[in-house]
Protein backbone atom coordinates (compact mmCIF):
# COMPACT_ATOMS: atom_id res chain seq x y z
CA UNK A 1 0.00 0.00 0.00
CA UNK A 2 1.95 2.88 -1.20
CA UNK A 3 1.66 7.03 -0.82
CA UNK A 4 -0.29 8.83 -3.30
CA UNK A 5 -1.64 12.28 -3.95
CA UNK A 6 -4.38 11.79 -1.61
CA UNK A 7 -2.01 11.71 1.42
CA UNK A 8 -0.59 15.08 0.49
CA UNK A 9 -0.64 16.64 3.77
CA UNK A 10 -0.80 20.07 1.59
CA UNK A 11 -3.90 19.40 0.06
CA UNK A 12 -6.75 21.50 1.15
CA UNK A 13 -10.53 21.28 1.16
CA UNK A 14 -13.58 23.20 -0.01
CA UNK A 15 -15.24 22.15 2.99
CA UNK A 16 -13.20 24.62 5.05
CA UNK A 17 -13.67 22.71 8.76
CA UNK A 18 -11.98 20.33 7.28
CA UNK A 19 -8.97 21.99 6.65
CA UNK A 20 -8.68 22.97 10.81
CA UNK A 21 -5.26 21.53 11.71
CA UNK A 22 -6.79 19.67 15.21
CA UNK A 23 -9.92 18.33 12.76
CA UNK A 24 -10.28 14.41 12.98
CA UNK A 25 -11.85 14.33 9.47
CA UNK A 26 -9.14 16.46 6.85
CA UNK A 27 -9.64 15.39 3.33
CA UNK A 28 -6.66 12.84 3.55
CA UNK A 29 -8.62 10.50 5.84
CA UNK A 30 -12.63 10.06 4.42
CA UNK A 31 -13.71 7.72 6.65
CA UNK A 32 -17.19 5.91 6.03
CA UNK A 33 -20.27 5.53 8.43
CA UNK A 34 -23.63 5.36 8.11
CA UNK A 35 -26.18 8.48 8.48
CA UNK A 36 -30.18 10.10 8.68
CA UNK A 37 -32.04 12.34 8.97
CA UNK A 38 -34.46 11.39 11.63
CA UNK A 39 -35.35 8.51 13.61
CA UNK A 40 -37.80 7.25 11.14
CA UNK A 41 -35.45 7.83 7.97
CA UNK A 42 -33.51 5.46 5.75
CA UNK A 43 -30.23 5.17 6.44
CA UNK A 44 -27.67 6.83 4.16
CA UNK A 45 -24.25 5.95 3.00
CA UNK A 46 -21.48 9.22 3.83
CA UNK A 47 -18.44 9.81 4.16
CA UNK A 48 -16.84 12.14 7.44
CA UNK A 49 -15.65 15.24 6.05
CA UNK A 50 -14.88 18.30 8.96
CA UNK A 51 -17.89 19.28 10.13
CA UNK A 52 -20.44 17.73 7.58
CA UNK A 53 -21.22 14.38 6.42
CA UNK A 54 -21.26 14.02 2.49
CA UNK A 55 -24.03 11.59 0.93
CA UNK A 56 -22.79 8.97 -1.27
CA UNK A 57 -25.36 8.22 -3.18
CA UNK A 58 -27.13 11.77 -3.76
CA UNK A 59 -23.13 12.87 -4.76
CA UNK A 60 -23.54 10.07 -7.82
CA UNK A 61 -20.89 8.09 -6.13
CA UNK A 62 -22.98 4.98 -5.51
CA UNK A 63 -26.36 3.93 -6.65
CA UNK A 64 -28.08 3.61 -3.74
CA UNK A 65 -27.92 4.48 -0.07
CA UNK A 66 -26.62 0.74 1.24
CA UNK A 67 -23.18 0.92 2.70
CA UNK A 68 -23.04 -2.86 1.99
CA UNK A 69 -22.52 -1.51 -1.89
CA UNK A 70 -18.99 -0.04 -0.29
CA UNK A 71 -18.08 -3.02 1.17
CA UNK A 72 -18.84 -5.33 -1.46
CA UNK A 73 -16.16 -3.35 -3.54
CA UNK A 74 -12.79 -5.06 -4.29
CA UNK A 75 -10.03 -3.45 -2.38
CA UNK A 76 -8.91 -1.56 -6.04
CA UNK A 77 -12.92 -0.10 -6.17
CA UNK A 78 -12.55 1.21 -2.68
CA UNK A 79 -9.21 2.47 -3.55
CA UNK A 80 -10.91 4.20 -6.27
CA UNK A 81 -13.70 5.61 -4.86
CA UNK A 82 -11.24 7.70 -2.40
CA UNK A 83 -9.90 8.96 -5.14
CA UNK A 84 -13.02 10.18 -6.74
CA UNK A 85 -13.94 11.71 -2.97
CA UNK A 86 -10.34 13.51 -2.72
CA UNK A 87 -10.72 14.52 -6.04
CA UNK A 88 -14.41 16.26 -5.75
CA UNK A 89 -13.75 17.42 -1.92
CA UNK A 90 -10.47 19.28 -2.89
CA UNK A 91 -9.73 23.01 -3.30
CA UNK A 92 -10.84 23.97 -6.67
CA UNK A 93 -13.06 20.75 -7.76
CA UNK A 94 -15.30 21.88 -10.45
CA UNK A 95 -17.89 18.97 -8.55
CA UNK A 96 -18.23 21.87 -5.45
CA UNK A 97 -21.45 23.48 -6.28
CA UNK A 98 -23.05 19.80 -7.11
CA UNK A 99 -22.17 18.47 -4.00
CA UNK A 100 -22.69 21.16 -1.65
CA UNK A 101 -26.16 20.38 -2.26
CA UNK A 102 -25.38 16.71 -0.73
CA UNK A 103 -23.22 17.75 2.21
CA UNK A 104 -25.04 17.57 6.27
CA UNK A 105 -23.53 18.94 8.96
CA UNK A 106 -22.94 16.44 11.48
CA UNK A 107 -24.26 16.99 14.55
CA UNK A 108 -27.59 17.79 13.09
CA UNK A 109 -27.79 14.40 11.63
CA UNK A 110 -28.13 10.91 13.53
CA UNK A 111 -25.24 9.03 13.65
CA UNK A 112 -25.51 4.97 13.59
CA UNK A 113 -23.17 2.07 12.79
CA UNK A 114 -20.99 1.67 10.18
CA UNK A 115 -22.97 -1.12 8.83
CA UNK A 116 -25.54 -4.00 10.35
CA UNK A 117 -22.89 -6.32 12.47
CA UNK A 118 -23.47 -9.91 11.15
CA UNK A 119 -20.58 -11.70 13.72
CA UNK A 120 -18.18 -10.00 16.29
CA UNK A 121 -15.01 -12.06 17.33
CA UNK A 122 -12.59 -10.59 19.73
CA UNK A 123 -8.77 -11.26 20.00
CA UNK A 124 -6.36 -11.11 23.29
CA UNK A 125 -3.69 -9.19 21.09
CA UNK A 126 -2.47 -6.64 23.87
CA UNK A 127 0.50 -7.97 25.23
CA UNK A 128 0.71 -5.78 28.53
CA UNK A 129 -2.62 -6.01 28.98
CA UNK A 130 -2.50 -9.46 29.02
CA UNK A 131 0.66 -9.61 31.41
CA UNK A 132 -0.55 -7.46 33.69
CA UNK A 133 -4.05 -8.98 34.11
CA UNK A 134 -2.45 -12.30 33.85
CA UNK A 135 -0.04 -11.49 37.03
CA UNK A 136 -3.02 -10.53 39.11
CA UNK A 137 -3.91 -14.59 39.19
CA UNK A 138 -1.13 -16.18 38.15
CA UNK A 139 2.18 -14.03 39.60
CA UNK A 140 4.67 -16.64 38.03
CA UNK A 141 3.49 -17.14 34.84
CA UNK A 142 1.40 -14.14 33.54
CA UNK A 143 1.34 -15.55 29.93
CA UNK A 144 -0.12 -19.14 28.81
CA UNK A 145 2.19 -21.47 26.90
CA UNK A 146 0.15 -20.74 23.69
CA UNK A 147 -0.09 -16.51 24.15
CA UNK A 148 3.34 -15.82 21.41
CA UNK A 149 1.77 -18.83 18.93
CA UNK A 150 -1.88 -18.63 18.65
CA UNK A 151 -3.60 -14.96 18.11
CA UNK A 152 -6.19 -15.71 20.81
CA UNK A 153 -9.98 -14.72 20.47
CA UNK A 154 -13.36 -15.91 21.58
CA UNK A 155 -16.95 -15.18 19.82
CA UNK A 156 -18.72 -12.63 21.30
CA UNK A 157 -22.31 -11.04 21.22
CA UNK A 158 -22.73 -8.91 17.86
CA UNK A 159 -26.63 -7.90 18.81
CA UNK A 160 -25.68 -5.60 21.55
CA UNK A 161 -23.05 -3.67 19.95
CA UNK A 162 -23.77 -0.07 19.02
CA UNK A 163 -22.49 3.49 18.26
CA UNK A 164 -21.34 5.93 19.88
CA UNK A 165 -23.35 7.22 22.45
CA UNK A 166 -24.86 4.32 24.27
CA UNK A 167 -25.81 4.20 27.63
CA UNK A 168 -26.55 0.80 28.69
CA UNK A 169 -28.12 -0.30 32.40
CA UNK A 170 -26.11 -2.10 34.88
CA UNK A 171 -26.24 -5.53 34.16
CA UNK A 172 -26.80 -8.47 36.79
CA UNK A 173 -24.69 -11.29 36.69
CA UNK A 174 -23.68 -14.30 38.74
CA UNK A 175 -21.18 -13.05 41.11
CA UNK A 176 -19.21 -15.32 43.80
CA UNK A 177 -18.19 -13.38 46.66
CA UNK A 178 -15.00 -13.89 48.56
CA UNK A 179 -16.18 -16.39 51.25
CA UNK A 180 -19.44 -17.23 50.34
CA UNK A 181 -20.36 -20.67 49.38
CA UNK A 182 -22.53 -20.17 46.65
CA UNK A 183 -23.19 -17.32 44.14
CA UNK A 184 -25.84 -14.68 44.37
CA UNK A 185 -27.63 -13.05 40.97
CA UNK A 186 -26.36 -9.08 41.29
CA UNK A 187 -25.73 -6.08 39.58
CA UNK A 188 -21.69 -6.18 39.02
CA UNK A 189 -20.07 -4.13 41.31
CA UNK A 190 -16.68 -4.25 39.13
CA UNK A 191 -18.21 -2.23 35.60
CA UNK A 192 -14.87 -1.57 33.70
CA UNK A 193 -14.31 -0.51 30.01
CA UNK A 194 -11.49 -1.74 27.66
CA UNK A 195 -9.93 -0.29 25.23
CA UNK A 196 -9.53 -1.67 22.04
CA UNK A 197 -9.60 -1.11 18.12
CA UNK A 198 -12.17 -2.76 15.69
CA UNK A 199 -11.60 -4.35 12.43
CA UNK A 200 -14.09 -3.84 9.68
CA UNK A 201 -14.45 -7.14 7.76
CA UNK A 202 -15.62 -5.77 3.90
CA UNK A 203 -15.61 -9.01 1.26
CA UNK A 204 -15.70 -12.01 3.09
CA UNK A 205 -14.45 -15.14 2.37
CA UNK A 206 -16.41 -18.57 1.22
CA UNK A 207 -16.95 -21.25 3.70
CA UNK A 208 -13.54 -24.06 3.79
CA UNK A 209 -11.53 -21.41 2.13
CA UNK A 210 -9.02 -19.84 4.06
CA UNK A 211 -7.52 -16.15 3.46
CA UNK A 212 -4.03 -16.37 3.40
CA UNK A 213 -2.07 -13.18 4.53
CA UNK A 214 -0.72 -11.72 1.29
CA UNK A 215 -4.64 -10.94 1.03
CA UNK A 216 -6.10 -10.66 4.27
CA UNK A 217 -5.41 -6.54 4.05
CA UNK A 218 -7.64 -6.79 0.94
CA UNK A 219 -10.72 -7.91 3.46
CA UNK A 220 -10.25 -5.16 5.47
CA UNK A 221 -12.64 -2.33 5.37
CA UNK A 222 -11.06 -0.23 7.86
CA UNK A 223 -10.77 0.65 11.68
CA UNK A 224 -12.92 2.17 14.47
CA UNK A 225 -12.65 2.65 18.03
CA UNK A 226 -14.48 -0.07 20.14
CA UNK A 227 -14.69 -0.12 24.18
CA UNK A 228 -15.77 -4.00 25.42
CA UNK A 229 -17.50 -3.11 28.60
CA UNK A 230 -16.66 -5.97 30.70
CA UNK A 231 -18.70 -6.77 34.26
CA UNK A 232 -15.11 -7.92 36.15
CA UNK A 233 -17.01 -9.83 39.35
CA UNK A 234 -19.02 -11.93 36.90
CA UNK A 235 -16.59 -12.83 34.60
CA UNK A 236 -14.24 -14.01 37.27
CA UNK A 237 -17.00 -16.57 38.27
CA UNK A 238 -17.84 -17.61 34.92
CA UNK A 239 -15.30 -17.53 32.52
CA UNK A 240 -13.84 -20.94 33.55
CA UNK A 241 -13.51 -22.95 31.57
CA UNK A 242 -14.89 -21.57 28.21
CA UNK A 243 -14.35 -17.76 28.73
CA UNK A 244 -16.60 -14.61 29.08
CA UNK A 245 -19.89 -14.87 28.73
CA UNK A 246 -22.65 -12.94 30.57
CA UNK A 247 -19.35 -10.54 31.61
CA UNK A 248 -19.78 -9.09 28.39
CA UNK A 249 -22.43 -9.67 26.38
CA UNK A 250 -24.34 -7.08 27.64
CA UNK A 251 -23.10 -3.83 25.18
CA UNK A 252 -20.05 -3.14 22.81
CA UNK A 253 -19.86 0.22 21.70
CA UNK A 254 -17.94 1.19 18.60
CA UNK A 255 -16.86 5.04 17.06
CA UNK A 256 -19.69 5.47 13.81
CA UNK A 257 -16.54 5.86 11.07
CA UNK A 258 -14.91 3.71 9.24
CA UNK A 259 -11.03 4.57 8.76
CA UNK A 260 -10.05 2.97 5.91
CA UNK A 261 -6.46 1.33 5.77
CA UNK A 262 -5.91 3.60 2.69
CA UNK A 263 -5.79 6.54 5.07
CA UNK A 264 -3.44 4.74 7.78
CA UNK A 265 -0.72 3.90 5.17
CA UNK A 266 1.47 6.81 5.80
CA UNK A 267 1.29 5.44 9.73
CA UNK A 268 2.25 1.64 8.90
CA UNK A 269 5.43 0.50 11.17
CA UNK A 270 7.21 -2.58 11.33
CA UNK A 271 5.25 -4.92 14.50
CA UNK A 272 7.00 -4.74 17.37
CA UNK A 273 7.46 -8.55 18.37
CA UNK A 274 9.28 -9.08 21.89
CA UNK A 275 13.10 -10.26 20.97
CA UNK A 276 12.37 -13.39 22.62
CA UNK A 277 9.03 -14.14 21.50
CA UNK A 278 8.81 -17.18 18.80
CA UNK A 279 8.49 -16.13 14.75
CA UNK A 280 5.10 -16.98 14.02
CA UNK A 281 4.03 -20.34 12.03
CA UNK A 282 4.08 -19.40 8.36
CA UNK A 283 0.67 -19.08 7.99
CA UNK A 284 1.42 -15.75 10.17
CA UNK A 285 3.86 -14.65 8.18
CA UNK A 286 4.55 -12.63 5.40
CA UNK A 287 7.28 -10.40 4.23
CA UNK A 288 5.09 -7.05 3.83
CA UNK A 289 3.67 -7.74 7.34
CA UNK A 290 7.26 -8.40 8.90
CA UNK A 291 7.90 -4.62 7.63
CA UNK A 292 5.26 -3.12 7.89
CA UNK A 293 1.88 -4.77 9.37
CA UNK A 294 1.54 -2.66 12.12
CA UNK A 295 0.28 0.93 12.37
CA UNK A 296 0.70 3.89 14.73
CA UNK A 297 -2.53 4.82 16.51
CA UNK A 298 -2.40 6.88 19.54
CA UNK A 299 -5.22 5.97 21.72
CA UNK A 300 -6.74 7.99 24.85
CA UNK A 301 -9.31 6.66 27.39
CA UNK A 302 -11.40 9.35 28.77
CA UNK A 303 -13.53 9.65 32.16
CA UNK A 304 -16.55 11.84 32.88
CA UNK A 305 -18.35 11.16 36.03
CA UNK A 306 -21.69 12.32 36.82
CA UNK A 307 -20.29 14.95 39.38
CA UNK A 308 -18.22 16.44 36.61
CA UNK A 309 -21.18 16.76 34.15
CA UNK A 310 -23.28 18.25 37.04
CA UNK A 311 -20.56 20.94 37.52
CA UNK A 312 -19.48 21.65 33.98
CA UNK A 313 -15.92 19.76 33.97
CA UNK A 314 -14.77 18.59 30.99
CA UNK A 315 -13.82 14.61 31.17
CA UNK A 316 -10.21 13.74 32.49
CA UNK A 317 -7.71 11.42 30.75
CA UNK A 318 -7.14 8.47 32.32
CA UNK A 319 -4.24 6.46 30.20
CA UNK A 320 -2.78 6.69 26.75
CA UNK A 321 -1.42 3.81 24.70
CA UNK A 322 -0.58 2.79 21.07
CA UNK A 323 -1.56 0.24 18.76
CA UNK A 324 1.76 -0.35 18.00
CA UNK A 325 2.18 -2.46 21.54
CA UNK A 326 -0.77 -5.32 19.93
CA UNK A 327 1.40 -8.90 19.87
CA UNK A 328 -0.42 -10.01 16.76
CA UNK A 329 -1.36 -7.29 13.65
CA UNK A 330 -4.91 -7.11 11.77
CA UNK A 331 -3.78 -9.31 9.12
CA UNK A 332 -2.59 -11.82 11.68
CA UNK A 333 -6.10 -11.67 12.93
CA UNK A 334 -7.96 -12.19 9.92
CA UNK A 335 -5.21 -15.44 8.41
CA UNK A 336 -5.91 -16.95 11.54
CA UNK A 337 -9.51 -16.47 11.89
CA UNK A 338 -10.08 -18.12 8.35
CA UNK A 339 -7.74 -21.01 8.77
CA UNK A 340 -9.99 -23.44 9.77
CA UNK A 341 -11.76 -22.47 7.13
CA UNK A 342 -14.39 -20.00 9.04
CA UNK A 343 -16.27 -17.76 6.60
CA UNK A 344 -16.03 -14.07 7.46
CA UNK A 345 -19.13 -11.66 6.06
CA UNK A 346 -18.72 -8.10 5.18
CA UNK A 347 -19.82 -6.38 8.32
CA UNK A 348 -18.15 -8.93 10.99
CA UNK A 349 -16.47 -7.29 13.56
CA UNK A 350 -12.95 -8.32 14.92
CA UNK A 351 -12.05 -6.64 18.28
CA UNK A 352 -8.25 -6.37 18.65
CA UNK A 353 -8.37 -6.78 22.65
CA UNK A 354 -7.55 -4.40 24.89
CA UNK A 355 -4.07 -2.10 23.89
CA UNK A 356 -2.65 -1.17 27.12
CA UNK A 357 1.10 -0.05 27.26
CA UNK A 358 4.60 -0.96 29.55
CA UNK A 359 4.14 1.38 32.22
CA UNK A 360 1.30 1.09 34.61
CA UNK A 361 -0.34 4.32 33.95
CA UNK A 362 -0.52 2.86 30.25
CA UNK A 363 -3.79 0.53 31.15
CA UNK A 364 -6.51 0.06 29.02
CA UNK A 365 -9.14 -0.66 31.48
CA UNK A 366 -9.68 0.14 34.99
CA UNK A 367 -8.81 -3.34 36.36
CA UNK A 368 -5.06 -2.35 35.20
CA UNK A 369 -5.38 0.77 36.74
CA UNK A 370 -6.50 0.18 40.32
CA UNK A 371 -4.68 -2.92 40.32
CA UNK A 372 -7.49 -5.13 40.30
CA UNK A 373 -8.98 -3.01 43.00
CA UNK A 374 -6.56 -2.66 45.18
CA UNK A 375 -5.30 1.10 44.45
CA UNK A 376 -8.15 3.83 43.68
CA UNK A 377 -7.19 6.31 41.26
CA UNK A 378 -7.94 9.88 42.56
CA UNK A 379 -9.70 12.35 39.73
CA UNK A 380 -9.01 16.11 39.38
CA UNK A 381 -12.44 16.75 41.58
CA UNK A 382 -11.26 14.96 44.34
CA UNK A 383 -13.73 11.68 43.59
CA UNK A 384 -12.01 8.10 43.45
CA UNK A 385 -12.70 5.37 41.38
CA UNK A 386 -11.63 1.61 41.29
CA UNK A 387 -14.89 0.48 38.89
CA UNK A 388 -17.42 2.37 37.34
CA UNK A 389 -20.41 3.95 38.88
CA UNK A 390 -23.58 5.28 37.76
CA UNK A 391 -23.48 7.80 35.69
CA UNK A 392 -19.90 7.88 34.33
CA UNK A 393 -19.33 8.56 30.71
CA UNK A 394 -16.45 6.55 29.17
CA UNK A 395 -15.03 8.43 25.88
CA UNK A 396 -11.94 6.39 23.85
CA UNK A 397 -10.33 8.61 21.06
CA UNK A 398 -8.04 7.65 18.88
CA UNK A 399 -5.27 9.59 16.24
CA UNK A 400 -2.59 8.98 13.98
CA UNK A 401 0.02 11.23 13.77
CA UNK A 402 3.77 11.63 12.08
CA UNK A 403 5.69 13.93 10.63
CA UNK A 404 4.88 14.54 6.77
CA UNK A 405 1.68 13.48 7.36
CA UNK A 406 -2.09 15.24 7.92
CA UNK A 407 -3.39 14.17 11.22
CA UNK A 408 -5.92 11.11 10.85
CA UNK A 409 -8.51 11.27 13.69
CA UNK A 410 -11.26 8.44 14.83
CA UNK A 411 -13.69 10.83 16.30
CA UNK A 412 -15.63 9.68 19.76
CA UNK A 413 -16.39 6.49 20.95
CA UNK A 414 -18.80 7.38 24.08
CA UNK A 415 -20.75 5.56 26.42
CA UNK A 416 -22.45 6.17 29.49
CA UNK A 417 -23.57 3.48 32.44
CA UNK A 418 -27.09 3.97 33.82
CA UNK A 419 -27.78 2.40 37.05
CA UNK A 420 -29.00 -1.09 37.01
CA UNK A 421 -32.91 -2.11 36.24
CA UNK A 422 -34.69 -3.00 39.75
Amino acid sequence: MTLDATHNPLAHSWVESANDPCCDFPIQNLPFGRFRLGPHAEWRAGVAIGAQVLDLQQAGLLDSADMAAVMALSASQRRALRHRLFEGLRSGSHLQSHWELALFVRSEVEIGLPCPVGDYTDFYTGIHHATTVGKLFRPDAPLLPNYHWVPIGYHGRASSIAASGQCFHRPHGQVMAAGDSAPQLLPTRRMDYELELAIWVAQGNALGEPVCMQQAEDHVWGLSLLNDWSARDVQAWEYQPLGPFLAKNFATTVSPWVVTLDALAPFRSKPLRPADAPQPLPYLDSPANRSSGAFDIELEVWLQTAAMQAAGLAAQRLSQSNYLDACWTLAQLLAHHTVNGCNLRAGDVLGTGTLSGPQAEQGGSLLELSQGGKLPLTLHNGEQRTFLEDGDTVILKAYAERAGARRIGFGECRGTVLAARV
